[in-house]
């Protein structure tokens, strides 16, 4: 018998991923969670074969579960929970740009949300297979995830921009700023504009070691970009950059002189 958990924030999702599994008898749902701190807890607690992990939950996240399953200290004597192994990991979302991560960085497998009945029992499939083989042990695909997805982006790191075209993979350094817009983030890089599903603070801790500094609340630059630091009047300062655009800034002046110094 399989033993898999369903976490995801969205009641709906969980009855969809439970209404499938319900025709296959050699997988019993032993948890659902709403929220990424139960996710972890269940799946310490019960140590499930395969855990289906939304990628955008409250309170923790569906990389920042796996992190925190994958560096699990040991326990105290007594804790009922335990590190325990790493379950088969199924990622669900519904945000493609999710996907191709987990696709680029060789997750097991994903389902982009709405999903057909036909594309989960594939994924089952290869679950399956993983176990008969398996020997509980953390998976090396999963870890090559984490520590890519926690690596520092200077040198090679890329983010990807998907359109209906094409997918861009978009080097740091051809990235003046980053602006925020809601529940998404604009690129901007030489004459284009590129948009991606991103909160503008993962972007700033995502970016900050390619030399960029949030230089306000709604925007990022690209150290390298600028080329002068303009009195704004009243002790406030604006950066023209080097293509031309003028950002105001609140961060203080000293703390971009520091910055500017690193690169």
């Amino acid at each position: 018998m399989i033993t898999a958990i369903i976490a995801d924030d969205e009641p709906l999702a969980r009855e969809r991923v439970r209404s499938v599994l319900k025709d296959e008898p050699d997988v019993e749902i032993v948890a659902e969670c709403a929220d990424g701190a139960h996710a972890l807890k269940e799946t310490q607690k019960r140590q499930p074969d395969l855990l289906f992990l939304d990628v955008q939950m409250p309170r923790l996240n569906g990389f920042e579960v796996l992190e925190a399953l994958w560096r699990s200290p040991t326990l105290p004597p007594g804790s009922t929970l335990s590190a325990g192994p790493i379950p088969v990991v199924i990622f669900t979302t519904a945000h493609d740009e999710h996907a191709i991560r987990a696709f680029e960085f060789n997750a097991l497998d994903y389902l982009l949300k709405p999903f057909t009945e036909a594309r989960f029992k594939m994924s089952l499939q290869r679950a399956r297979a993983r176990l008969e083989k398996s020997s509980r042990q953390p998976d090396p695909q999963l870890k090559g995830l984490l520590s890519q997805l926690h690596a520092p982006v200077a040198g090679g790191g890329r983010i990807f921009v998907r359109s209906s075209e094409r997918i861009l993979f978009l080097k740091p350094e051809e990235i003046d700023r980053v602006e925020a817009a809601g529940n998404y983030v604009l690129l901007h890089s030489a004459r284009e504009q590129h948009i991606i599903r991103e909160t503008i603070s993962a972007m700033e801790a995502r970016l900050a070691p390619a030399g960029f500094m949030r230089i306000s609340r709604s925007v990022i630059v690209n150290l390298a970009c600028i080329r002068e630091i303009q009195p704004a009047g009243s002790g406030r300062y604006s950066l023209l950059l080097k293509n031309g655009t003028r950002l105001d800034m609140t961060c203080s002046l000293g703390d971009l002189q520091a910055r500017l110094g690193e690169v």
